[in-house]
């Protein structure tokens, strides 16, 4: 027996399905937020570095044809902050420094707009820094006056990794809310789908099969079709249950006749003379041929209704099948004083050989069975637009209208007192035609009877 593939259980599927794209929008919303704290602390800090740069430059001045500065210490008060970053500053006259560090990495004054402050990263004195600086042109000097000022990184940092420690705390405690109230709403969510599994489990309890539409309440829209589909299953299992009780009860009540003259005559045999023996022998053999035929068509028709999938289809020649039919029914019809006839041609028509030998045997049986001493079974072929038909009549009694409904139920026996025959032989006829696509009914006749099997004409 292969081992049972392990599936997950449809609240792990369902907790998964929503913690998924959860966590994929926490991710997401993490890679957006670092961005945007990453640039707003940039930002900040730049105002901060930008205010303190044009304090500095704001005291550049020209006095007796000499560039003066006077450093204000409220600019460096700017800068100030609890990581104690440092500090660096430059102030230069062209190539010549007028005050400041001198080494503080200078740009090219032509990449420079006039006073348009510039922001860069730099490296200095093995320190990531991040410099601020204008270019100025004052009245009578002839060159461009570069003012700079940079800080360390520590403050930004810092800054940077506590707003990305409270955005990830906060997404943590969002998931993990998330995940501690969806475990419970995804068991009220599953509550209808457990009540469903209940109704059927409680089935189970009963001696007796109950197929009975499930009471399982008010369920949500997706369960419906669901449960709807179900309830269709149990009255599929209801129909075919009580048609096998019914088939069984009936076939058994059939059955019980013939076994009992078999009884009854068996005993006489043991005890009577020689004639009653003979008598005896006479009615055990008749109800052996009666038990024999019903248990043959009991078979008969069970292949008829039999489920599942058909077997294909193929090419079967109408008129050589009658013709195995009148050959197989030759010698009855000779006891009983009738004339088998076949008239007509047909192309082939698309069926089941075994099911269309059924249908006709049954046919021509009832036939000779339901007919007068030198009567006739006529086996008509005829072919035309609609499709083709093969027509089985006889000079019978016949039917009368009124028990027409019900001839082709099962056991239904409507010739000579009915005690003869075992009432399935239609009913045979009936399932047969049905797996096959084709129709029966019964046809105009002047007396007697005459059924038609009619095959439609395939388009295509």
């Amino acid at each position: 027996m292969p081992a049972e593939t392990r599936t997950p259980a449809l609240r792990t599927r369902l907790l998964v399905a929503v913690l998924g794209p959860l966590l994929a929008a926490a991710i997401l919303i993490g890679v957006v937020g670092a961005t945007l704290i990453a640039d707003v602390v940039r930002r900040t800090n730049d105002r901060v570095l930008g205010g303190a740069l044009g304090a500095i430059a704001e005291t550049v001045q020209v006095e007796r044809g000499e560039v003066t500065l006077d450093l204000p210490s409220a600019a460096f008060g700017m800068l100030e902050n609890t990581e104690r970053d440092n500090v660096y500053y430059r102030v230069a006259v062209g190539p010549d420094l007028l005050t400041g560090y001198a080494d503080l990495p200078a740009p090219d004054p032509a990449t420079l707009d006039i006073d348009v402050p510039r922001y860069r990263f730099a490296r200095y004195r093995d320190q990531d820094i991040r410099i601020a600086e204008v270019r100025r042109s004052l009245p009578r000097i002839d060159k461009p006056v570069i003012v700079q000022i940079a800080e360390t990184l520590d403050n930004r940092g810092a800054l940077t990794r506590r707003l990305m420690l409270a955005l990830l705390i906060g997404e943590c405690v969002l998931v993990g809310a998330a995940a501690l109230l969806i475990r419970p709403a995804l068991g009220w969510s599953l509550r209808p789908l457990a009540r469903l599994r209940g109704a059927v489990e409680a089935r189970d309890e009963r001696a007796r099969p109950d197929f009975s539409p499930l009471d399982t309440g008010p369920l949500p829209r997706e369960l419906r079709p669901l449960a709807g589909a179900f309830d269709r299953l149990l009255a599929q299992l209801d129909t075919a249950t009580v048609g096998v009780r019914r088939f069984t009860a009936d076939a058994s009540h059939q059955m019980r006749t013939p076994l009992s003259v078999l009884k009854v005559q068996v005993a006489l045999a043991r005890r009577g003379s020689d004639a009653e023996r003979r008598d005896a022998l006479d009615e055990i053999a008749d109800a052996v041929t009666r038990l024999e035929r019903l248990v043959t068509q009991l078979l008969a028709l069970a292949r008829a209704e039999e489920a599942g999938v058909s077997a294909p289809l193929e090419a079967v020649d109408l008129r050589e099948v009658a013709t195995r039919v009148i050959t197989r029914q030759f010698g009855h019809a000779v006891e009983a004083g009738i004339d088998l006839t076949l008239d007509g041609d047909a192309p082939v028509v698309s069926g089941h050989r075994t099911l269309i030998f059924e249908i006709l045997a049954n046919l021509v049986d009832n036939g000779i069975r339901y007919n007068r001493t030198g009567g006739t079974v006529a086996i008509t072929i005829d072919a035309n637009a609609s499709g083709t038909s093969i027509t089985v009549a006889d000079d019978g009694p016949g039917i009368p209208l009124q028990q027409r409904d019900t001839a082709f139920e099962r056991f239904v026996r409507l010739g000579k007192d009915g005690s003869d025959g075992s009432g399935l032989g239609l009913a045979i006829v009936r399932s047969a035609a049905a797996r096959l696509g084709a129709t029966v009914a019964f046809g105009e006749s002047a007396q007697g009877l005459a059924v038609i099997l009619h095959f439609p004409r395939l388009v295509g």
